[in-house]
Formats: structure tokens, C-alpha cells, sequence
């Protein structure tokens, strides 16, 4: 007979974990994606002019995420900043979102055909009005599935904020484990919890791109 030390205090453990990894996704989506906005646009204008830039978004892409949590969290520590664990958290994972949203959102208004702009050009918008009604929209639409990807990928990353002291979903699990010595329940439980989570956010990504093409 199936008999575990597993209690509804840890299940309710494991779920106040799991609502700061969404809080931490949604945090560090908003910086990425607001970054990633002004940077791609960057990149795509005048990609000459912004190479520093990607050069530097090339460090954030290449190095660890693990590695940009410990280096900024012991660089807080030495400058003497006040900042809480979970503000560098959604700091490092947004500034890593970042460094990624900038590429997908570059290449959605690449995709975007020169012609389209020539023909609005030609009904009398100016640059900004081109860009505003013309090529982000379109953009949009080709970027989304990979800014989507971008979100499921971050939604897992959130896990390495423990190694800063964050009691999220996986660093709740862990803390359950050590308790009751019950690693596979437990470490079940929080995949699917994970899954459940991406599903819900895979879904209502799925469900905007129909309606988009509904619209069309």
C-alpha cells in the first residue's frame, strides 16, 4: 500500500513557490520584452551604428545563467547595494530575456517585406507612422511564436534563482524533499506542476495566434 510523509503544508509550499517562478517569469518578460522592443528596432534601423550593443547582448546570450546570477549578486554585495534577492532575480533574468528578445524581435521587422514599406511610404505615412501601423503589427505576428518559446524557456530558468537564496518552485521542492526523504513524489509533483504551467501559457499563446488569423 502507497503511504508518504507528504502533508497539505507542503503542497501548499510547493505552490507559493511556484507563484513567485510566475512572478519572477512575469517580471523578467516585462524588462526583456520593453528592452527587446528598443533594441531590436535598433538593431534593424542601423545595424552599423548598434553593433556595441550586440556585441554586449552577445556577453548575456553566451555566458551561464547561473554564472550572471552569482557575479551580480556578489558585485551587490560588494557595491553595498540594498536590493532584495528578488529584485536581482528579475533584473538578471530580464536583462538575459533581453539579450534574446532584442534578435527575435529584429528579425520580425526584417521579415516585414521592403515593399510594404515603400507602398506606405507612398500613401503619405511618414517613418514613425510606418512604424507604428505598418511594421510592428506585422512583426508581431512573426515573432510571436519565438517570444512565446522565449517565455517557456524563462519560466524553467527561474529555477537557478536558487542558487541567490529565492524560494521558488524547485528550491521549495528541495526544501520539501530534505523533510520527508521522499525525492521522486516530490520531484513529480513539481514537473507537473512546471507542465501545467507551460500548457496554460502555451494555450492562451496558441489562442491569440487563432484569433489573429481569424482577423485576416
Amino acid at each position: 500500500m502507497f503511504t508518504t510523509s507528504l502533508t497539505s503544508n507542503d503542497l501548499l509550499f510547493m505552490l507559493n513557490g511556484a507563484w513567485v517562478t510566475l512572478q519572477l517569469t512575469a517580471g523578467a518578460m516585462l524588462i526583456g520584452t520593453l528592452a527587446g522592443v528598443v533594441f531590436g528596432l535598433l538593431r534593424a534601423s542601423a545595424p552599423r551604428l548598434s553593433l556595441p550593443l550586440a556585441w554586449l547582448l552577445d556577453v548575456f546570450r553566451s555566458v551561464p545563467l547561473l554564472i550572471q546570477f552569482v557575479l551580480f549578486n556578489s558585485m551587490k554585495s560588494i557595491a553595498g547595494l540594498d536590493i532584495s534577492a528578488f529584485s536581482v532575480g528579475c533584473l538578471v533574468l530580464g536583462v538575459y530575456c533581453a539579450a534574446f528578445c532584442t534578435e527575435i524581435v529584429r528579425s520580425g521587422i526584417l521579415a516585414v517585406s521592403p515593399n510594404v514599406r515603400r507602398a506606405a511610404r507612398s500613401l503619405g505615412m511618414n517613418y514613425w507612422q510606418d512604424l507604428r501601423y505598418i511594421v510592428l503589427p506585422l512583426a508581431t505576428r512573426v515573432a510571436f511564436p519565438g517570444w512565446l518559446n522565449l517565455v517557456l524557456s524563462v519560466m524553467k530558468d527561474t529555477a537557478l534563482v536558487m542558487w541567490i537564496g529565492i524560494i521558488e518552485l524547485l528550491r521549495a521542492s528541495q526544501t520539501v524533499v530534505t523533510r520527508i526523504q521522499e525525492p521522486l513524489l516530490v520531484l513529480c509533483i513539481a514537473g507537473l506542476i512546471y507542465y501545467v504551467m507551460s500548457l496554460v501559457v502555451a494555450r492562451l499563446g496558441n489562442r491569440l495566434e487563432k484569433r489573429w488569423q481569424e482577423n485576416d
